[in-house]
């Protein structure tokens, strides 16, 4: 194992007891809004700062993007790690027992570790550039879906920005014709993990962020999928909107996206 995806499972793992320990008191947890629909509580802003002591107990140097406190260290090092410590917000508040780490490092601005990370369900998912993607130690692959006959898309339901609702829903419906399911379970970075176990054929979801995808995406390629925006591009990073899964999977589900696809959204 690469030394660094060692210590971003360490730095998950030290996440993932204050986020478990929170759970026995749920009552207890501050919560706060930090935006539109957007909750923040106590546990996130501990569980991050316990990833980035680990972090930097032996990376010092390096830079951090974190879903909480913004960028620190040093971003001209070469080493960023992109940092989401609880990935389904939401579901951990109301005891949903749903939400993960997520922890990403790019080097020279190429994601090259991946850890995401289910405290409850004590599931491991990993990646090493160019080394595969792995559950629990056991390599990964996306499903060998032909079209969307039969296949379970993963999606999110647009929470942020619900001025793109009747277009979201105008895909979904589609979508929903063709597909067997559809699943929203609230937390991007699972999902994504779960396309590169092959639990989910495909996502799509409009307007995430950095930290919600940089593991994720890493995850899926190295399992063999691929990655795009709304129209296939690779625009997903700034734009947010992302659609993964295998290569047919992800042209079908571009597909049937195409004719309801706003200005805004076709990047």
């Amino acid at each position: 194992m690469h030394p660094m995806l060692n210590i971003a499972i360490r730095a998950a793992r030290s996440a993932g007891k204050v986020i478990m320990q929170a759970t026995e008191q749920l009552d207890k947890v501050e919560t706060n809004q930090k935006g539109s629909n957007d909750l923040v509580t106590s546990i996130d802003i501990a569980a991050e700062e316990a990833i980035i002591a680990v972090i930097k107990k032996s990376y010092p140097d390096h830079g951090f993007i974190c879903e909480e406190s913004g960028e620190q260290g040093n971003a001209q090092s070469g080493y960023q790690w992109i940092i989401d410590p609880l990935d389904g917000t939401t579901n951990f508040i109301k005891g949903i027992p749903h939400f993960c780490v997520s922890i990403a490092l790019k080097v020279n601005g190429k994601t090259e570790q991946a850890v995401v990370f289910d405290p409850v369900r004590d599931e491991l998912f990993t990646a090493t550039r160019g080394q595969g993607s792995q559950f629990n130690s056991y390599r990964t692959r996306v499903t060998k879906a032909k079209d969307l006959k039969g296949t379970v898309i993963g999606t999110g339901f647009p929470f942020k920005v619900k001025h793109y609702k009747e277009t979201y829903l105008s895909i979904f419906s589609d979508m929903y014709d063709d597909v067997a399911d559809m699943r929203r379970a609230g937390s991007a970075a699972l999902d994504l993990a779960y396309v590169a176990a092959g639990r989910l054929d495909g996502f799509f979801e409009i307007g995430l962020k950095p930290w919600d995808t940089a593991a994720g995406e890493l995850l899926v390629k190295e399992a063999g999928g691929i990655v795009t925006d709304f129209t296939g591009g690779h625009g997903y990073v700034s734009s947010g909107n992302i659609v993964v899964g295998n290569p047919k999977v992800v042209k079908a589900i571009l597909a049937k996206m195409r004719p309801h696809l706003t200005p805004a959204l076709s990047r």
